[in-house]
C-alpha cells in the first residue's frame, strides 16, 4: 500500500526519498519521530503552548495529516510543490515562539523558544530521518549504506526553504548518527513532564479506542523505534513480548 500520488510508481526510481516516502510504513515511523521531537524540552513546550495538541483529541491526527501533506509536497510536488509546502510550514512556525513559564529540563524559566530556531529545526528533521529509515528497514526492506546517505543528502535540500543555514542538516548516515549521538549525550535532550503528557495524548487518544488493535500496534512501533535511553526516560514498558510484536510485519 502506498501513500504517494499515482505517479509515484512511475517516478519512484528518481530518488531514494521517492522510494521511502511512498511507503505506508512511514505512518508507523511518524509516531516515533514525534516522540523523539518531544524529547527536546523546547519542542515539547512549543507544541504544548501553541498546537492545541492536548485540548483536542483529534489534534495529533490533524498534525499527522498536515505533516504527511507537507512531506508529500516536499517529495513529490516538484519545485513549486516544495516551495508551497515550505511556505505553509513557515506560516505555522511564525506563531510558535515564547518564553518558558517554568523550567523545562535543562532550560530555566524565561528561556525563549522559536519554531524558526535552526537548532530546533535540525532536531525535528534528524528525528524524522532516524525514525523513517528505521521503520522502512523493519517493515519494508533493507536500505544500502548508499541509499541512506542519498536519503540524508536529498532531505537536506529543505535548508534554504526553511531558513536553515547551509550545512546544518546531516548529509550522510554517518553525520546523522554523529549528530544524534551528540544530542543524546549533550544534556539538551530531556524527557519532561510536558513531553510525557503529550506522549499520552499521542499514543492513546480517545479516537483510537474504537480501533484498538491498530492503535496498539501504532503504539508498540512508535515506542520500539525509539533509542533505548529515550524509551526509558518516558517510562514506557518494554519487554520480550513488545519486541516480538514490533518485529512482526503482519
Amino acid at each position: 500500500m502506498r501513500t504517494s500520488p499515482p505517479t509515484a510508481e512511475r517516478r519512484a526510481g528518481e530518488s531514494v526519498s521517492w522510494r521511502i516516502h511512498s511507503e505506508v510504513a512511514l505512518l508507523l515511523g511518524w509516531g516515533s519521530a514525534i516522540l523523539l521531537q518531544f524529547a527536546h524540552p523546547l519542542v515539547a513546550r512549543g507544541v504544548a503552548d501553541h498546537s492545541g495538541f492536548r485540548r483536542d483529541a483529534r489534534a495529533p491526527w490533524h498534525r499527522l495529516q498536515r505533516t504527511l501533506g507537507a512531506m508529500l509536497d516536499l517529495t513529490f510536488g516538484g519545485e513549486d510543490g516544495a516551495a508551497r509546502a515550505a511556505r505553509a510550514i513557515n506560516r505555522v512556525h511564525d506563531r510558535i515562539h515564547g518564553p518558558l513559564r517554568q523550567p523545562e529540563g535543562p532550560y530555566p524559566a524565561g528561556a525563549s523558544y522559536s519554531a524558526h530556531d535552526p537548532a530546533l529545526l535540525t532536531w525535528v528533521h534528524a528525528s524524522c530521518l532516524d525514525a523513517f529509515t528505521r521503520a522502512y528497514e523493519l517493515y519494508v526492506g533493507p536500505l544500502t549504506p548508499d541509499d541512506k546517505d542519498r536519503y540524508c543528502a536529498e532531505a537536506a535540500r529543505v535548508e534554504p526553504l526553511l531558513g536553515i543555514p547551509e550545512g546544518s542538516l546531516p548529509r550522510s548516515t554517518g553525520e546523522l548518527e554523529t549528530y544524534m549521538d551528540a544530542m543524546l549525550a549533550s544534556g539538551q535532550i530531556a524527557v519532561t513532564d510536558t513531553a510525557r503528557a503529550l506522549a499520552r495524548d499521542l499514543l492513546a487518544p480517545p479516537v483510537l479506542r474504537v480501533v484498538w488493535p491498530l492503535a496498539w500496534m501504532f503504539r508498540i512501533v512508535a515506542i520500539g523505534l525509539l533509542p533505548p535511553s529515550i524509551r526509558a526516560a518516558y517510562g514506557f514498558r518494554w519487554d520480550a513480548r513488545h519486541r516480538r510484536a514490533a518485529r512482526r510485519r503482519g
